[in-house]
């Protein structure tokens, strides 16, 4: 069966593998940034909006609602970081990084829902971060928004299970991607070493969580949050 998938943040990086995954399994797959595409193909479709901005992502929904008369799947994704000392960052920064991570799901969750009640099937996935329960020092802004994201997830879940649609969120540990490329190697082997398994992720490790989620046997399988990696 075809769904039609939309998935913010496609322009790079983890929400740009996500979108060529669910394209390469033959689904509609609708994307938005605040960048021109980068992906070009016959079942792709590019919205640029910035997802804090609620009158941007109603015209996107209104759009996807005429383009596509309907959603399966909402995964959001696009997400922003700031790695620093909470005192060496700025309000400004701050209020940034909350308003990306935890305003920005909410807000496209809100707009997103009529569509995915319509569903046989709806499911929204959420993208978390290791650093909530690893409390990473010069995280705490983006762990703390990324927390209340997984609040969000679970207490979603019990709202949008009567019109079955599942609710959950996958934690990915360090991705080689341009959110982490500043990091210098000494952190980077120091979080590893907190790992189970370790060694660093790759958007297939996203894929394949977000891949059992997505299955229609999983219609029980909500309000959880799963973690990569494990820890030592």
């Amino acid at each position: 069966m075809t769904r039609r998938v939309f998935i913010t943040g496609t322009t790079r990086g983890l929400g740009k593998a996500l979108a060529e995954h669910y394209l390469a399994k033959g689904d509609v797959v609708m994307g938005c940034g605040r960048s021109p595409a980068t992906i070009e193909h016959e079942r792709y479709s590019h919205y640029l909006a910035d997802v804090t901005e609620d009158r941007a992502v109603a015209d996107v929904f209104a759009r996807i609602r005429t383009d596509h008369d309907g959603l399966d799947v909402l995964i959001n994704n696009a997400g922003i970081a700031s790695m620093n000392a909470f005192a060496l960052t700025p309000p400004a920064s701050m209020r940034k990084v909350i308003d990306t991570n935890l305003l920005g799901p909410m807000i496209l969750t809100h707009g997103g829902l009529r569509l995915l009640k319509r569903s046989a099937a709806g499911r929204i996935v959420n993208i978390s971060t290791v650093a909530v329960p690893l409390r990473l020092e010069g995280e705490a802004v983006y762990a703390a928004s990324k927390s209340a994201v997984e609040a969000f997830t679970r207490i979603l879940a019990r709202e949008v299970g009567p019109f079955r649609i599942t609710c959950n969120a996958v934690g990915p540990s360090l991705i080689p991607t341009r959110l982490t490329e500043g990091l210098p190697a000494d952190k980077i082997s120091r979080l590893l070493n907190l790992q189970a398994v370790r060694r660093q992720a790759h958007p297939a490790d996203v894929c394949h969580v977000i891949d059992f989620f997505l299955r229609p046997e999983s219609d029980l399988i909500t309000g959880q949050v799963v973690y990569l990696g494990g820890f030592a």
